[in-house]
């Protein structure tokens, strides 16, 4: 099951590995307790908007690219787990009426 607090905390924790910067850093930008966010990052507490929005502030990214990366991980693992239909022949078909 696609848990979007978790791929929303791991491309929080991604975006701010990647600035070099620490929890206490951001969280201190984002008027956000150190512990909620490291919470937010881990997936174990979903952000409401404005925290979201607070956060990408201090992360100084737009929430729309924060949002895009989130749904296209969502897509990728949709696209993984996604049911495979097989082709069926003629013959094993089943009408309505037959049954």
């Amino acid at each position: 099951m696609i848990l979007l607090r978790r791929e929303l905390g791991d491309v929080l924790r991604e975006q701010r590995q990647s600035q070099g910067r620490t929890l206490r850093e951001v969280s201190a930008a984002a008027s956000v307790s150190l512990g909620y966010l490291s919470e937010v990052e881990r997936g174990e507490k979903e952000a409401s908007s404005e925290l979201l929005a607070s956060i990408c502030g201090a992360l100084r990214l737009p929430l729309s690219q924060v949002l895009g990366q989130v749904s296209e991980r969502v897509a990728e693992t949709e696209a993984l787990t996604a049911p495979v239909s097989l082709p069926l022949p003629a013959t094993a078909m089943v009408s309505a009426s037959a049954a």
